[in-house]
């Protein structure tokens, strides 16, 4: 069932939004938030495999692009003011 408007994003459109958003994860210097980060996405993603509704799947990763930015600036703000001194999980 199409819906005008509503654009279904291709496979490998969802994975590499997918695998974008677990590697910026990687990017952030306190280990916590990384592994929040990473955890969120899986989550997310799991729970909108199923999704057939185009309107759904639309907007799922239309909302995932959005959080993409959201964790490229975070990431950027984080690694303008990481600790001086290395956490025990770095070590």
């Amino acid at each position: 069932m199409a819906v005008p408007g509503a654009v279904v994003p291709m496979r490998i459109e969802v994975l590499h939004l997918y695998r974008t958003l677990l590697r910026v994860g990687r990017q952030f210097s306190d280990y916590n938030i990384g592994e929040y980060s990473k955890r969120r996405t899986m989550d997310a993603f799991r729970d909108n495999k199923n999704l057939t509704d185009t309107r759904l799947l639309s907007a799922a990763f239309s909302d995932g692009k959005a959080q993409l930015e959201v964790a490229k600036k975070q990431a950027i703000v984080y690694s303008l003011y990481a600790p001086k001194v290395k956490s025990i999980l770095d070590f």
